[in-house]
This record gives structure tokens, C-alpha cells and sequence, in this order.
């Protein structure tokens, strides 16, 4: 399947490498670019048709790439390449495709493709259309953003969770879920050492290697054996959760503000 992918990058080493795997990866898409600042991005964008795919770097020559959708609408889909970390949460958070972080990895970026090929395949998805005004005020004032909402793949189409209607996430058999309030189940695309950096600390807590759980989940604590802490969540959740020893102190300090 032939797809138009535009790549915003102003260092020529990182286009040429990302342009290579691209070509590796995927021999039949048609590749435009590089546009190296936001002035020549907003240019094309606004003289051709919209691309399937945009690869974009968050910091440009002239400004934060942000500021391009504030010039020209986009719909296309995004994954973003960053060598900051804070950005690419940032991105993450309003619901792009992906980041991948610089240098850039074959094994990363074959994922973000195949994450992609899964939403543009599927023709009924509900996307969700990205705040990116929401992600260059954050990147000014200087605030880290939190995740909002997940993105929930079905059979034929694509459903919005808010993260606040989730009770917990664990994980089994290296599959994610998000359990919400209701008990129902969802799977997610995502590993629990990411979703701990994008959820908010006060609200959520890692009880364990499988568990994260939200505060208004917790229906009662218990005291357990070896100075372990267990929890019992709200019905009709029935998870079993136990807090280790070493964790107990930092549970209850969290817990308590």
C-alpha cells in the first residue's frame, strides 16, 4: 500500500537515518522532505493535499513544532522524534500515534509504523484530534501534563476511556489492562513502566510491579503479615492487591494527602 509521509527534521544526519529505516521498513511509501523549521512545514502544508503520516521533530530551527497546527489545520497522523524526554510525554499524553526518542531505534520505529498501520486500517476509528495548542502553552509555561483519556481498540473501531473512569491497571501474560470503576476490562498498547511516567502521582499509585491503582478505588487497607499492607477495591472490582513492606510507608504517605 503506497502512503504519502512527510518527515519535519532539522538535522540533516537524523532525516537521513530516519528516511533509510523508513525506506527499509516500508520500500513503497512515498517519503517528502525534510522541512527543517515551522515556517517552510506551515508553507507545504498549506500549498498540498495532507499526507497519511507525518514524522515530526519537536524542536526546530525557528520554534517548538507545536506551533505549526496553530498556523494550519492538520489531520494527519503524527509520530513525533525528540531527544527530550518531556516533550515526548507531552506528545504521548494528547493522543499522537507515538514518540520515539533520538538516536532512533530500528526495533522503536517498526513498532510506532505498525502502531500506526493499525489506526489508518482501521476506517471507522473515532480518532481523537490531538490539543497540540494544549501541548505548546504546557512546554511554555513549563508544566508537565498527564495523560487524559486512552484510545481503546475493538474489533471494527476505536473508543475514548477517560483516564479519571479508571480504577486500575495491571498487567499478565506481558498484556496490559485498564479496569474501570464499572469493572469492565480494556486492553492497552502500552507497558506499565510508560503508563506509570503518564499518570498522574496523586491520583495513582504503583502498587506493585502488576499494579497501578487509583485513589478512589481503595474501599479498605488492612494491615498484613511482614509488615505488608492489603487492599481491598471497590465492588465489584476483585482484584487482590497486596502492598510490600518495603512500599507500606510510601502507600500510606501517598495516601494521606
Amino acid at each position: 500500500m503506497q502512503l504519502k509521509v512527510v518527515i519535519i527534521e532539522d538535522e540533516h544526519h537524523n532525516y537521513r537515518m530516519l528516511r533509510g529505516m523508513v525506506e527499509q521498513f516500508r520500500p513503497d511509501w512515498e517519503i517528502i522532505g525534510p522541512f527543517e523549521s515551522v515556517n517552510k512545514s506551515v508553507t507545504w502544508f498549506k500549498e498540498n493535499p495532507e499526507p497519511d503520516l507525518i514524522f515530526m521533530d519537536i524542536q526546530l530551527v525557528d520554534g517548538i513544532s507545536f506551533s505549526i497546527f496553530e498556523q494550519v489545520k492538520i489531520d494527519s497522523m503524527v509520530i513525533f522524534t525528540t531527544a527530550y524526554d518531556e516533550y515526548a510525554l507531552q506528545a504521548f499524553n494528547v493522543n499522537s500515534i507515538d514518540y520515539i526518542l533520538k538516536p532512533v531505534k530500528e526495533i522503536k520505529l517498526q513498532e510506532a509504523i505498525m502502531k500506526f498501520e493499525k489506526f489508518h486500517d482501521n476506517k471507522q476509528q473515532n480518532t481523537i484530534v490531538p490539543d497540540y495548542k494544549e501541548m505548546l502553552n504546557a512546554i511554555v509555561r513549563g508544566e508537565k501534563k498527564y495523560r487524559k483519556r486512552f484510545l481503546i481498540a475493538g474489533a471494527t473501531s476505536y473508543s475514548k476511556i477517560d483516564t479519571k473512569d479508571i480504577a486500575l491497571f495491571y498487567t499478565e501474560n506481558r498484556i496490559t489492562y485498564a479496569v474501570t470503576f464499572d469493572g469492565k476490562e480494556h486492553t492497552l498498547d502500552l507497558t506499565m513502566e510508560k503508563l506509570d511516567e503518564q499518570l498522574d502521582p496523586e491520583v495513582f499509585f504503583r502498587a506493585s510491579r502488576s499494579y497501578i491503582i487509583h485513589n478512589d478505588a481503595i474501599q479498605k487497607i488492612e494491615s498484613y503479615f511482614g509488615g505488608k499492607l492489603y487492599i481491598k477495591m471497590t465492588s465489584p472490582i476483585k482484584h487482590e492487591i497486596t502492598i510490600s513492606r518495603l512500599k507500606a510507608t510510601e502507600f500510606k504517605n501517598w495516601l494521606g494527602k
